[in-house]
């Protein structure tokens, strides 16, 4: 019998796994196998917790967009009432998001999306929840926070695969461009 509370050490070791594998790869062509002898376990434990390699995925996912949501929130935290656009794009755009291993499980999650429905549904709600966060930062500052919090998700994303294909160094360019779109949008 499995000692009680190893169960959320174990996901979290496969988790961390995933990431570093999908990373040091640089897709999702690897194996549960890999994925549990580097979490330290066996492929039947790795299958029990999570049940195949998508899920694992899936898994890592959410993880890194509950680190992500953390960056969001910290910067919020620090930001001004007129400036929380501001935080945010700075938050999109954060060292943390462009190291390897990150950018590498992103682009995959953008490939995964387009065949797997857990996948879609998770880009979807990440998508959901910084317009949502965006259009709520711009409503004091631009006239139609809607169409320019949709404007600035869209280049969000745009800029950040422009600059993960590029150069991972390039996050604070992408972050002054984002910048610049939003001051144009609030006629700053």
């Amino acid at each position: 019998m499995p000692k009680l509370g190893m169960e959320p050490i174990r996901r979290a070791a496969l988790v961390k796994a995933t990431i570093a594998e999908v990373g040091d790869v640089g897709s999702l062509q690897v194996t549960v196998g890999q994925i549990a002898r580097r979490a330290g376990m066996s492929t039947a434990l790795a299958h029990h917790y999570f049940g195949g390699k998508d899920q694992i995925f899936l898994a890592a996912m959410r993880h890194i967009l509950s680190e992500f949501k953390a960056e969001v929130l910290a910067e919020l935290a620090q930001a001004k009432p007129d400036a929380r656009a501001e935080a945010i794009i700075r938050a999109c755009f954060a060292q943390s998001c462009f190291a390897p291993r990150a950018i590498s499980a992103w682009m995959t999650f953008y490939v995964m999306a387009q065949t797997n429905s857990e996948a879609l549904r998770l880009w979807r709600l990440y998508q959901c929840r910084l317009r949502s966060n965006l259009c709520h930062a711009l409503r004091p500052v631009a006239r139609d926070p809607k169409v320019a919090a949709a404007v600035l998700s869209a280049l969000i994303d745009g800029l950040y695969l422009r600059a993960a294909l590029n150069d991972p160094e390039a996050g604070e360019v992408a972050t002054q461009r984002a910048l610049t779109v939003l001051h144009l949008l609030c006629d700053r």
